[in-house]
Order: structure tokens, then C-alpha cells, then sequence
């Protein structure tokens, strides 16, 4: 597992892969399924890594936190960054950034939440933590009201964030007042568009997003690393044709629930058993496994010719 500080540059080497986190039928975490998540996405070109929403670490047991640590460091080969969450709750990050002061992680997402907050609680919160942990944290700005950009530049200029996600969903994502505003107070290379392959073509040459995350990168992440080369290298045509392959299986997630359908994913297309969700979450109804099978394993063989 890489210990060092992200660097701007690795952004434009690897999409930031969100993965699920697999479990045994008795919901404990499994290591081998896990690692096999991991090794395809390696294969794929993948060395970035990012265990937030579709790893549902917002309900992760406390006891079972250093664990989860363990297992994220021995599943990843030594090149590849690893991103554990902590929170949304302030006493449960706090209490995380105990256990995660004895581990080589280089940065830790804070997970949000608008439930009992303001902006300047979330502030000092934010700020508590990354002197707790003893390590600059990623923001993750999911929704209007969580915090604002000029907040965000303020976090930023004090040297307590070390990236941006950012993944407030837009009708249009090219309309988007909140990120321009965002850009134009934060260094471009501090933000990563945060959801997944169909608005990040627009957030990287639009905005200047300096790279995206992906659940689909998942399941094909040779496919989603050759869109990120062609964003870089300027061919919007061929980056395209690559975000629409991602998105039937992304109009599934859209249409039931992102972490949900994603879970089932990569199950019903082989990769590895991710086993049954960590409550509060569910299985998707049994009528949608065939859809989601079929287009995850039409993603799957999907190539980059």
C-alpha cells in the first residue's frame, strides 16, 4: 500500500476506484473476496482506491473498524493508495482517528452528513479530526448545504484538505453555478470529480477537475482507464464513446440505488462475492438481478478497441 502523500499527478494515472466491501454470508468482512476486487482493478491499470459510500462504511461497526484497516493494507499491492472513511457522526471519526494514528494511510475521507449540522460545526469538526488523525483529510461535498465553497477554500488554504470529491449531481452538469464557484477559489489540482464516468468528460474539461472517481470502474477498469486517457490526451470523441458503454449499468443505479446495485454487480458478473449488505441497507428485489446481470457482464466484456 503506497504511504506517501497523494500527489496531483497520480489522478491523471488512475481513476479513483470507490469499491463495495465484500462480507461472508455472517456479514464479517471477507479479506479473499475483497482482495479479489482489488486485484481486478490492478489488473485493469487501477492504483487508486477509495472505501466511502459503496463500501457502506457510513454503518460500519466500531469494533470491527481497526479490522477493516488490517484488511485494506494487506489487500493492496504496494504501489496502490488506499482511502479508508471515517464518520458521518463527529464522536464516531474521533473516535476512528484513534485507530487510524497508528496506521501508514497518507489521507482519510471524511463521509458527510446534513443530519444535526451547520456549516461552521462541520468546519471545526473537519478541523478536530485531521489534527487528531495527524493527516490532511478529503472533503467529500455531496450535497447544497453541507458546505460552501467558500468554506471549502477555507479548509483548503489552511492545508486541512488533501483533495476534493466532488459530487453534487446536476440535471445539466455543464450548469453548474456551485463548482464554478468552487474552481475559482480552489487550485484545480485539490478537485476530482466524484460521480463516476457520465459527467466527468464535463468536470474535467469544462471545470478543470484534475481527474474522477468510479463504482463502474469496478466492473470494467481497463475500460474506465482508457477514458481518463482520453480525457487527458484531449480525444473527447473516444472518451464518449467509452461513457456511454458505462451507461446502462449506471441508469440501473441511478433508477434502484448506486451502492446497492453496484454490490450486486459485481457479484452477478463473477468478479467476486460481495455478499449480503451491511444493514441499513438491503439486497435489490429479485426481479431486478437479471437486468443488473446483464448489464454488468455487457460491461464486463466490453473492451477498448
Amino acid at each position: 500500500m503506497q504511504t506517501t502523500p497523494v500527489t496531483s499527478d497520480q489522478f491523471a494515472q488512475s481513476v479513483l476506484a470507490v469499491p463495495p466491501l465484500a462480507r461472508n454470508s455472517d456479514r464479517v468482512i471477507c479479506e479473499e473476496n475483497n482482495r479479489r476486487i482489488v486485484q481486478h482493478l490492478e489488473s485493469g491499470g487501477v492504483s487508486m482506491l477509495l472505501y466511502g459510500g459503496n463500501a457502506n462504511l457510513y454503518h460500519v461497526r466500531p469494533s470491527e473498524y481497526a479490522g477493516l484497516l488490517e484488511t485494506l493494507q494487506n489487500i493492496a499491492a504496494d504501489d496502490t493508495l488506499v482511502i479508508p472513511s471515517v464518520g458521518p457522526a463527529y464522536g464516531t471519526m474521533m473516535d476512528q482517528a484513534d485507530v487510524l494514528k497508528g496506521t501508514d494511510f497518507p489521507t482519510v475521507m471524511v463521509l458527510p452528513t446534513k443530519v444535526v449540522m451547520t456549516e461552521a460545526g462541520l468546519m471545526t469538526g473537519f478541523r478536530h479530526f485531521v489534527e487528531a488523525v495527524g493527516r490532511s483529510a478529503v472533503l467529500y461535498i455531496k450535497e447544497e448545504g453541507y458546505i460552501s465553497p467558500e468554506g471549502a477554500a477555507e479548509l483548503v488554504d489552511d492545508g486541512l484538505v488533501s483533495f476534493i470529491k466532488y459530487a453534487i449531481v446536476r440535471d445539466d452538469p455543464s450548469q453548474d453555478e456551485f463548482l464554478t464557484r468552487l474552481m475559482d477559489r480552489v487550485d484545480a489540482s485539490k478537485v476530482c470529480s466524484g460521480i463516476g464516468e457520465q459527467p466527468a468528460i464535463i468536470h474535467m474539461k469544462k471545470f478543470g477537475c484534475v481527474g474522477y472517481t468510479s463504482g463502474c470502474v469496478c466492473v470494467n477498469p481497463a475500460l474506465s482507464q482508457r477514458m481518463l486517457t482520453a480525457i487527458g490526451g484531449g480525444d473527447v470523441e473516444e472518451a464518449e464513446r467509452i461513457r456511454k458503454l458505462f451507461l446502462p449499468l449506471e441508469d440501473l443505479r441511478n433508477d434502484i440505488n448506486p451502492i446497492r446495485v453496484l454490490h450486486e454487480a459485481i457479484e452477478l458478473s463473477g468478479i467476486a462475492k460481495t455478499g449480503p449488505h451491511h444493514p441499513l441497507l438491503s439486497g435489490v428485489a429479485q426481479s431486478s438481478r437479471p437486468s443488473i446481470e446483464a448489464a454488468a457482464r455487457e460491461l464486463l466484456a466490453s473492451n477498448t478497441d
